[in-house]
């Protein structure tokens, strides 16, 4: 068994030093008030055993709070007095270097913590550690100076989470829908170079990826950014290409043949178009950004969103290219095809393409296909989005999305001052999210003791708790100066202001939006009402704790003119703290607190049974009440031999849910050439990868790409995550 010491490092489980521990406080006491050697080493092994019972990693202030409980349960006070004594002296020293022993464990690479917060970075690297060590620093003056105490202390406590407080001390927001169309057709500068508009698709796509990287440079967040946006250079290439191939003809003395010149010019922008998509894909995963990372970047694929017959149908050519290279993959080092993290992709189910009758049934068929295989793309229903939003439109980065357009109806125009802006039209692209700050639901549920009165009262005081952190939130931004991120606030990505202009004015009347996450709900219902809330019985009081946060929600935004929008967090580590909190506070509760992870947001439990449908059916109802974003997934097998299976879910998701996906396996081992699932299994107290067929447990020789939070992951989770993906069953 591993133990997580206090700067992230992980260490073998010793008995002996417990024992040392308890037999140094029991000599500080006279003899009548001492403890036997044996009784000692009772305390030793009963916390031994409670260890071994979490399934997971236990950190060393959880091992010494069950020391204190032994101590105090065989009667010895004054021993245990002495004991919380040293402990409370050694917090005092601690709180004078703990910064620097984090940062010193991040550059020696044995902070296990660090190591797993993010699956798609790999902290080994100097980028990522540069970034991970100016984060500490940011966390401590966030800490120590920005934030009020009682917001930090429920942070650390796990009644709520403060996202990206490593980001905090600097002006930057969470996450946004590139502009992209406005920068390409305008032009935008980078890094002080003028980039005007592009004369060809290929330079389009280049020109894109510039600028996500530039963009995830300057964000914390996801970003997207929409194909239809490079549908107009595709006949721009066209009308290049055909001048060209006249030309060639006209040198060579031939009578050009209309229908010929059109079959040539269409085979070259069919191999331009490769090309360019191409590009975006290795541009994408091959790319590091200041923190350490490849761009969190999303992209969304929407066919009712081109303008013309003409412009669907270039990009459909898009689209279909898209998906042929996705569906391929990409080599890793072994110059295997495996699945790429990145970008994400976002196909929109819609009356053209839903039906084997429609004329792009073609390209959804091939989503099937690359769904399959490579986990994405994810989908999106048109028809359902339009009901309950008013527009279609993409999510920003994995599942936070704008609210509906208020602004436009309200006559406030183009405050942005955007070179697309179309007066009357509604406007997504260029907008963003100030941040998040999630609700532990579950805490709240185990501190009421299950009394319905007290309950509500709790989740009073921590929904104003969570108010007061997002308007600090809210506050950070106000006052940044556009100048701060010229990108995204002067060349297009988001606005193009003045130099030297606050970006005040995006922060209200629903320009941006501003996220109450929540987790836990599953827990916390079946804490109150002894159900799961798929439970008729106990559904409507899920629904009654949705409503309620949504409620809370527009008040403040009454007050305040700022959107706030109920979100659906995906946690990724966070749902392992939460445990370690709730653990901590509460105990091992069965069926509650007796696993390293709570669930994500509204989910029905990983290790409910219950068949796609109905998952999706029941959550669709709890995703209309997460405005300000979710997803929904169903766990599927290999399905590549099933095509027609995929395509069922999608059709039904197309009727039911707005947005989901399909969680299928990706891996590989690289010693072996094992194709199949990297497996889970226990060793020492601790869950670990390991290849079913040559045994390999070394991280760096296989690949494993699992969706854990809306985004595929390829870098290995947290112990709490990674025994939350073991414990998912099919649902298909």
């Amino acid at each position: 068994m591993k133990v997580i010491k206090r700067n992230g490092s992980e260490v073998v489980f010793d008995i002996e030093k417990i024992v040392a521990a308890v037999t140094a406080a029991n000599d500080t006491v006279e003899d009548s008030l001492r403890l036997t050697d044996a009784q000692i080493r009772r305390i030793a092994q009963f916390v031994d055993l409670y260890c071994q019972s979490m399934n997971r990693s236990p950190s060393v202030e959880e091992i010494q709070d069950q020391v204190e409980i032994q101590i105090m349960a065989h009667g010895a006070y004054e021993v245990a007095k002495h004991y919380i004594t040293y402990r409370y002296i050694r917090s005092l020293v601690r709180q004078s270097n703990t910064t620097d022993e984090k940062i010193l464990s991040l550059i020696e690479c044995c902070n296990e913590e660090a190591k797993q917060e993010n699956a798609n970075k790999n902290p080994v690297v100097n980028s990522t550690q540069r970034d991970y060590m100016a984060g500490e620093v940011s966390r401590d003056i966030t800490e120590r100076i920005l934030l009020p105490d009682d917001i930090v202390k429920a942070h650390q406590e796990g009644l709520i989470h403060f996202h990206d407080s490593d980001y905090f001390a600097q002006h930057m927001h969470n996450c946004d829908l590139v502009n992209l169309e406005d920068m390409l057709q305008n032009g935008t500068v980078i890094t002080g170079t003028l980039i005007e508009r592009p004369h060809s698709f290929s330079t389009a796509c280049n020109i894109a990826t510039q600028i996500i990287a530039q963009v995830a440079s300057n964000q914390y967040g996801g970003q997207s950014i929409s194909l239809t946006h490079l549908a107009p250079f595709v006949d721009v290439s066209r009308q290049k290409i055909r001048k060209v191939v006249e030309k060639e003809m006209a040198d060579i003395g031939v009578q050009p043949d209309p229908a010929k010149v059109s079959e040539l010019v269409e085979a070259r922008l069919r191999e331009e178009i490769r090309r360019g998509v191409q590009t975006i894909q290795y541009q994408v995963v091959t790319l590091l950004t200041t923190n350490g990372q490849a761009p969190f970047v999303t992209v969304f694929m929407y066919l009712n969103e081109a303008r013309s017959e003409q412009e669907k149908h270039d990009l459909a050519l898009i689209i279909e290219e898209t998906l042929l290279q996705r569906c391929e993959g990409v080599k890793n080092e072994k110059g295997v095809w495996v699945t790429p993290a990145f970008p994400k992709l976002i196909y929109v189910l819609e009356e053209d393409n839903i039906t084997e009758d429609s004329p792009y049934w073609y390209l959804t068929k091939l989503a099937a296909k690359c769904t399959a295989k490579r986990m994405v793309p994810d989908y999106i229903s048109e028809k359902i989005m339009l009901r309950d939003k008013g527009d279609c439109y993409t999510c920003m980065g994995c599942r936070s999305f704008l609210t509906p357009d208020r602004f436009t109806d309200a006559g406030i125009g183009n405050i942005a001052n955007a070179g697309n802006y179309e007066p009357g039209k509604h406007k997504y692209y260029g907008r963003f999210n100030q941040g998040v700050v999630t609700l532990n639901l579950v805490d709240i549920a185990l501190s009421s003791g299950g009394n319905l009165q007290k309950f509500w009262e709790i989740f009073d005081e921590r929904l104003e708790l969570c108010h007061r952190a997002l308007l600090c939130r809210h506050e950070r931004l106000k006052g940044t100066l556009s100048d701060a991120a010229p990108i995204l606030w002067q060349y297009g990505a988001l606005a193009r202001l003045e130099k030297g202009e606050t970006i005040d004015k995006l922060l209200y009347n629903g320009y941006s939006t501003i996220s109450l996450g929540y987790a836990g709900l599953y827990e916390c219902v079946k804490y109150m009402t002894g159900k799961s809330h798929t439970d008729p019985e106990a559904t409507p009081f899920a629904l009654e704790v949705m409503e309620y946060m949504n409620a809370a929600c527009r008040k403040w935004k009454a007050e305040s003119n700022i959107d706030f929008s109920l979100y659906g967090t995906p946690l990724e580590s966070t749902t392992y703290k939460f445990a370690k909190c709730l653990q901590k506070r509460f105990g091992i509760i069965p069926g509650i607190t007796d696993r390293g992870y709570i669930t994500n947001s509204y989910h029905v439990h990983v290790t409910e049974e219950i068949d796609a449908f109905e998952k999706l059916r029941f959550e669709s109802q709890f995703q209309t009440l997460s405005p300000g974003g979710a997803i929904s997934y169903v766990e599927v097998p290999d399905m590549q031999d099933n095509l027609e299976a995929v395509l069922q879910v999608m059709k039904f998701i197309y009727d039911n849910i707005m947005y989901a996906e399909l969680n299928t396996k990706s891996d590989y081992c690289q010693c072996c050439g094992w194709d199949g699932e990297i497996e889970v299994v226990e060793e020492d107290g601790k869950l670990v990868w390991r290849c079913p067929q040559c045994g390999n447990e070394d991280q760096d020789k296989m690949n494993v790409a699992r969706r854990t939070c809306g985004y595929i992951g390829t870098q290995f989770w947290n112990q709490g995550r990674t025994q939350e993906i073991k414990e998912r069953v099919l649902h298909l």
